[in-house]
Parts: C-alpha cells; sequence; structure tokens
C-alpha cells in the first residue's frame, strides 16, 4: 500500500487528484490538506510516503512548505501545478529544497486529458520504485567491455567536468556554477533527473546564475571548454566513441531518466583524459556504480556531503562504495574545481 497526501487549496483540483489515485490498487489517500501550514502539520503527525504538493496557496507556499517538511519529516513530494511552464522559477525553488518532479495537476471533465492523468500516474509509479514500494529495477550493468576500453586518440578535448545530481539538484549546481569564472578552463557536462518539459527551463534558470554558457545538450555535440551542457530528454544522454554525445534509450525500464550510471559509465569506455566526476544530493543510488567506475579509471571524484545534501542517497552509495576520492559540500566543490583545472588539468 502506497499512501499519498494531497495538498491543495482547489476543491476541484483536489477531486481530479483523489479520482486519478483512486484509479490504481494499492495507492491510498493518506490525508489532504488545504495549504502548506495545514501540510507541515499534517506531516509532523503522519508522515505519508508521498505528498502531491500545489505551488501557490494561501498561507503557505508550496515551495516554503517543501522546504519545512524535508527539513522536519522528510517524504517524496511530487509538484501538481496548473501550468508547469509558467511557474518553472518556482519548481526549481521547489526542487532545490527537496521536491523530486514536477507534473501539471489533471482536469475533471471534458476539458481534462488523459494524458495529464497518465502523466501523473507515471511520475507516482517511478517514484514508488525509488522509495522502495514496489519491485526493486533490476541492476543496470555496464555495457562496457571488461578488457582494455577503447580510447579514442584525439588530443585536443578539453578538460571535463561530469555531474551527476537529482533532488535537491537544481540548488546544488547553481550554487557549484555561480563559483565558475567566465574563462574556466573545462567542459561541463551535467544529467539532472528532470523530465524533458522541464529541462529548458533547468536551462534559461541555469544561465541566470553563472557567468558560463548552459545549454541543453543536443545528439552530434562535442563538449567545449567554457560551456556547459545539460541532458535535455527522457531518454539517457552518452558520449559516442567519436566523442560526441548521443541520447539512447536503453535500458528502457530503468527508473532514472536520464540515468548518471548511463552517462559515467559511456564517459569510462570512451574519455581517454583524466577529469572529474561528482555526483550529488539524489534519491536512491543512480551515479554510484558509474563514479566508482570512473574512479577506477584514474578521475578525480566527488561526492556532496551529507550535511548539505537534501537527500542523502545517490552520494551515500558512493561513500559505500569507496567512489568517492572526496566529499565535499557545493561551495567547496565550487572552489576545489577551479584549483583542480588550473593546477592539474590545464595545458
Amino acid at each position: 500500500m502506497m499512501r499519498i497526501a494531497i495538498v491543495n487549496d482547489m476543491a476541484m483540483a483536489v477531486e481530479a487528484l483523489k479520482r486519478v489515485l483512486l484509479t490504481v490498487p494499492g495507492y491510498d489517500v493518506a490525508w489532504i490538506a488545504r495549504d502548506g501550514a495545514e501540510a507541515i502539520a499534517r506531516c509532523l503527525k503522519d508522515t505519508p510516503d508521498l505528498i502531491l504538493m500545489d505551488l501557490f496557496m494561501p498561507s503557505i507556499d508550496g515551495v516554503e512548505a517543501t522546504r519545512q517538511i524535508m527539513q522536519q519529516s522528510p517524504c517524496a513530494i511530487l509538484i501538481v501545478t496548473a501550468s508547469v511552464g509558467k511557474n518553472a522559477g518556482k519548481v526549481f525553488e521547489a526542487m532545490g529544497y527537496g521536491a523530486r518532479d514536477a507534473v501539471e495537476t489533471p482536469v475533471l471533465g471534458t476539458q481534462g486529458s488523459p494524458e495529464a492523468a497518465q502523466s501523473l500516474l507515471t511520475k507516482i509509479a517511478t517514484l514508488s520504485k525509488l522509495i522502495g514500494k514496489s519491485p526493486p529495477p533490476a541492476t543496470l550493468h555496464p555495457t562496457i567491455s571488461k578488457s582494455t576500453p577503447q580510447l579514442t586518440t584525439h588530443t585536443s578535448h578539453p578538460p571535463l567536468v561530469a555531474i551527476g545530481s537529482s533532488t535537491g539538484g537544481p540548488k546544488a549546481l547553481a550554487t557549484i556554477l555561480s563559483r565558475l569564472p567566465a574563462n574556466f578552463g573545462a567542459a561541463i557536462a551535467i544529467v539532472q533527473h528532470v523530465d524533458q518539459q522541464f529541462s529548458g527551463g533547468l536551462v534559461d534558470w541555469l544561465n541566470q546564475q553563472t557567468p558560463l554558457t548552459v545549454r541543453l545538450a543536443i545528439t552530434g555535440d562535442r563538449l567545449e571548454k567554457g560551456i556547459v551542457l545539460v541532458a535535455g530528454t527522457n531518454d539517457h544522454l552518452s558520449l559516442r566513441s567519436d566523442l560526441t554525445l548521443q541520447y539512447v534509450k536503453d535500458p528502457v525500464d530503468y527508473p532514472y531518466r536520464p540515468s548518471v550510471d548511463v552517462f559515467f559509465k559511456s564517459l569510462a569506455q570512451f574519455w581517454n583524459r583524466k577529469a572529474i566526476a561528482i555526483l550529488l544530493t539524489g534519491m536512491g543510488q543512480d551515479g554510484a556504480e558509474g563514479l566508482r567506475l570512473l574512479r577506477s579509471r584514474g578521475w578525480h571524484t566527488i561526492a556532496q556531503d551529507e550535511k548539505s545534501s537534501v537527500v542523502y542517497g545517490m552520494p551515500k552509495a558512493a561513500v559505500q562504495l569507496k567512489a568517492a576520492v572526496e566529499v565535499l559540500n557545493p561551495e567547496a566543490i565550487g572552489d576545489h574545481l577551479i584549483q583542480q583545472i588550473t593546477q592539474q588539468f590545464s595545458f
């Protein structure tokens, strides 16, 4: 049984959410709160498995409610709002405090669409896997050979910083990127667990936080010095043998889309220059195995520390696997990158 709470001040929205949830056996409405303040109080007494959190409410809004709940009685939070695209800034603010994802509110009656309801159920199903309320996904095995990796002999590609992040990631990413100078001497690639409908908004938001150029990665892109490329679809970002980027669908049933592990493992196979890989805050274990593989290939690896992590899942898994050379907070990571790239990875 998965216990799901609804936080929304609109009666029609609450009814629509209830009707969608009740179509799935095993989903139970734990409680309903009409604003953020009520949600915080209820969550302290009865923490559900998942909260469907509206953004705009009287008293305390969804962003502040998310912040307080994740501090006092943490659980999985899915932002449900009438217009995700128009509220991208608020969505990423809430994700910075620990909301896992966002989806548009389904609507009752003829104005509603089956796609909105299905999108909500798909998000909930994915989160249920991550919090252990459904059978765990099959282990993602490396797609690379155990023999010597096929390395391209290019010598012109720049130093690389590869970053994986999930719950709480946007805030950590902004902190790191804001500390880097406009002439930062490395390419940066980011895989953040975020639905492709928000990836463009994430790029726009990050561009406001850093002097570097941030854009979505597209198939055929090369990693360039001073450019931050962000995974931008629901498929997995991957590096090809010619050192260009592509998106791949496999593994299809992996709950993390895009997957940090898929990207890190492709880097281990094809990137022949020692570089830096970072695993930030997030639910689950995605990226930990990939980080360990990169460390074994000579990369300098960093995991975010527990105190600064909104959810100490992914970096904790990396630490337990001894995949991280260092464990740092985002501020220290930013400063460390400048030092490492300048002193050890420059030409």
